[in-house]
Parts: structure tokens; sequence; C-alpha cells
């Protein structure tokens, strides 16, 4: 099933402009801004809905408004066919196709919630555009194409169709056209180059609500990244970094050589970036993880998920962290404001409460700072930034954690399938990283960038 999708939500688009020698460079928008009900409904609904040369290395660089109720959904703007059609895209690292509207989708919304025009791929109107039969290798390789369906030699159009947990799905056909993308050829100096993608033209009505499709990231062969490392352009090695200070971010495709992330192993043959959580530490004290539930006992199966807004635990996990974070205010009265734990505190949060640790395999710590997981509901409460698994996700996945953008953000995330881990360290995602060229072996610094809403250019 499709995490990445389940947690899509509406935000307010704030574009991202990135471009490094031998990276990819996406402008990316973020979503939600300021506090109180309106913030908690637009979380919940987001949470409870969503989802040539070797290039060497890509940098997709981040942007956006952020605020400690600002958590999730990173847009970047594309661009695709000939001549280039821009395309506000969702990044989204739990799920697997790259998909936009069709021109042709008669049931396709033709405006988001905030008045704005959807954009719609039309293959007629770009030069370069074509369709993909049943006879390429990629319709094969690609997870969601039914091959059932789709005989080789039949010539026929090769379909896709996913399913959502919340039971939307885009359903359509794939096609092949040009992106745009912005090449490093030195610290922060760029050249434009094209290279052919393919994509889903969705058929079906937009599942995203507020964008004009999804950019998915996850493991499965049809994402972007398994194109170009299949032709030899890149290394299935990507990072993200999203500022929780100032919005904004890194997000490049490539080996970060400096800072240097320690890893942790994925899960082998999960359909999600998935990883054993080892301990949970919560002021000082290791919770009691052997739970009733037979699969915490065998597993503790973690999901990293840049598409989603908060964190989800299991239920008595849940329970322990909620009791633990409050233990120096015995007092402390606690209120449910749209499923969301609330409670009145006119105190400093990094002062009143504690840092929580998550302890995973190779000695691999994810510090998760109240700052971050406490938000402002009105100026004198609170509300915690913790999901209940099985309040939310189906019943069998109710016991796993997923830690979204809440637990993610100020720190330098890297997701490598070359050698099957991933790591992360905190980090001043202001800043810059120095990645790679495998075509040349020289390393370069790519940058932080926050694009405003009105500019529209996609690098790569």
């Amino acid at each position: 099933m499709d995490f990445g999708k389940m947690w899509l939500v509406s935000l307010i688009l704030v574009e991202l402009m990135c471009c490094v020698v031998g990276h990819f460079v996406f402008e990316v928008h973020h979503k939600f801004d300021g506090e109180g009900e309106t913030v908690l409904g637009a979380m919940r609904d987001h949470d409870s809905h969503r989802h040539g040369r070797n290039l060497a290395a890509i940098e997709f660089q981040l942007g956006g408004h952020y605020s400690p109720a600002l958590h999730s959904l990173y847009f970047t703007n594309i661009t695709i066919g000939t001549p280039p059609v821009d395309y506000h895209v969702h990044i989204d690292t739990g799920s697997n196709t790259l998909w936009v509207n069709c021109h042709d989708c008669e049931s396709c919304p033709k405006k988001n919630r905030f008045g704005v025009e959807f954009k719609r791929y039309d293959l007629a109107a770009s030069s370069t555009g074509k369709n993909v039969t049943c006879d390429e290798d990629f319709c094969r390789a690609a997870s969601s194409s039914s091959n059932n369906n789709c005989p080789a030699g039949s010539g026929r159009q090769c379909e896709y169709s996913v399913a959502y947990v919340d039971g939307d799905k885009t359903a359509g056909f794939f096609v092949r056209d040009n992106f745009g993308f912005n090449q490093v050829t030195g610290n922060l100096q760029t050249s434009t180059m094209n290279e052919s993608i393919a994509f889903g033209c969705s058929m079906s009505e937009d599942p995203t609500k507020d964008v004009d499709g999804i950019l998915g990231l996850g493991l499965a062969n049809e994402t972007i990244l398994a194109q170009l490392a299949s032709s030899g352009k890149v290394k299935k090695v990507f990072s993200h970094c999203l500022d929780g200070n100032r919005g904004g971010g890194i997000f490049a495709i490539g080996e970060v050589m400096d800072p240097k992330v320690n890893r942790t192993p994925l899960v082998p043959n999960e359909s999600h970036y998935s990883v054993n959580l080892k301990s949970l530490e919560v002021g000082g004290q290791l919770l009691n993880l052997s739970t009733n539930s037979p699969a915490m006992r065998l597993s503790r199966r973690t999901i990293i998920d840049s598409g989603s807004s908060l964190a989800y635990l299991p239920s008595e996990v849940y329970q322990q962290v909620l009791e633990k974070m409050t233990t120096k205010h015995p007092g402390l009265q606690t209120r449910i404001e749209q499923g969301f734990t609330c409670f009145q505190y006119n105190g400093t949060d990094d002062d009143g409460f504690p840092i929580v640790y998550f302890h995973f395999e190779n000695s691999l710590i994810l510090p998760v700072h109240p700052h971050s997981f406490l938000f402002r509901f009105t100026d004198n409460e609170y509300c915690i930034g913790w999901k209940n698994s099985s309040s939310v996700l189906p019943s069998d996945e109710s016991d796993i954690f997923l830690l979204g953008d809440i637990v993610l953000s100020n720190k330098l995330v890297v997701y490598d399938l070359e050698n099957q881990t991933i790591g992360w360290t905190e980090y001043n995602c202001s800043s810059s990283i120095k990645v790679r060229d495998e075509a040349t072996g020289n390393v370069y610094g790519v940058g932080s960038h926050l694009i405003s809403s009105n500019q529209h250019s996609f690098c790569f």
C-alpha cells in the first residue's frame, strides 16, 4: 500500500530551485502555515488522505514556509515536454509512480481548493512525447502496471493503477517525454539538459487534491531514480535535508561526502523504507517495547516517510511516550482536539519536556526535540505531534512505527539503495552539503535555496 499518498494534504505552495553538476534539481513547495484549528484540521486530513552523459548525481533543492505546525508536504516544480510545461508535484518517498493528470481526463478536477488551475499533460502538444507500449522493458518492470492485461507484442498502451489506503486511486497509462534538468558543472554552477523519463498520465480523479501530481521516490522500478540508474546516469543514492527553522532545504541524488552520516540497514523485501527499531528513550528512560503484539515482539518495524506530516507509534508505545513526556508536570490537564492530545502550558517547550531518542541498528540514533513534536494550538496551548497508529492506519499496519517530517526536519537523511542502508545526522539544512560527481570524481557543494511562490523554473 502507498503510505506516501495517504498523508497527502492541502498546503500553500512555495517553490524551490536547485542546480549542481551531475545533480538534478527541483523547485519544492511546502504547505501549512499558521496555528490553531485550521492547521490541526489540515494536518489531520493530510495524514489520513495522503500520498546522454553520465549525470553521476542529482540535486533537488527544497524550500518552503515552516512553523512547528508546518511539517510536511514538499513540492517541486518540474518541466515536461517540448515546449516545456511546468507542473507542481508532491515529492514523496512513500510512493513510487511519477504521474500528472492527462489532458483528456474528464473526471479530473480543474482547480484545487485554492482556486488554482491544475496543469494537465497533453501528449499531442509535445513534439518529444510518446506512449509507452506493453513491449517495452519499462512496462514489464513497473510494479504498478498490469502485465496480465498488457501482453508483449500487442503494441497496446502500458497501463498503470495505484490504489491508496484511503480508497483513492490513480489510474491511466504510461508515457515518455523530456524532463528538464540543471546539471551541476561546478560549485553552484549548472548547465541545462534533458532526459527522457517515463511517467503516468492519470485518467482518474486527482487524489492529491492540491497539486498537479506526485513524484514518487520509493523502492519500485518505475521511479525516476530507478530509470536514471538503470541507464547508468546516476547511482541509486539520494538525500534530503528539511529546514525546520526557516523553510527550504536540500534534496540531492548522489553520494554525500560531507557531512558524514551513520547508517542502518534497510529491512529486506519491504515495499517502503523500513528499518528495525532497537529501543526508544524518553527523558533518559528506555520504554518497554515488549508489548502484547506478536508483530511488535518480532520486528519493531519502522517506516521512514518524508511524505507524512507526523509520527505514528503503536498504541501501547504511544501511551508510554505520553506518560514519560508529562512526568515533570503531574497536574497537566490534557484534552483531545481533532485527534491530537493538547494541553495548556505557559513555559518553554524545550525546557519543559524531554527529548525523545529512537535507537536503531548500528548505533544510529534519531533525536526528536520538543520544539519539533510540540506545536501551538493557541497562545498558551500546545498539541503533541505523535499519533496512535491504531487510530489512523489499517488494522494490519497498526503495530508499525511511521516517522514523518516532525522527526526528519533539521536532519540530513541519506537513502542508499546501492548498499541497502538509510542514515541521518542532525544538520543545518540552510547551509550546504558536498556531493561527489561519479563521472569526474570531483566533489561539489550543493546549497539550500528558498524560491518564492511566483517562480516556476525547474532544475535537475
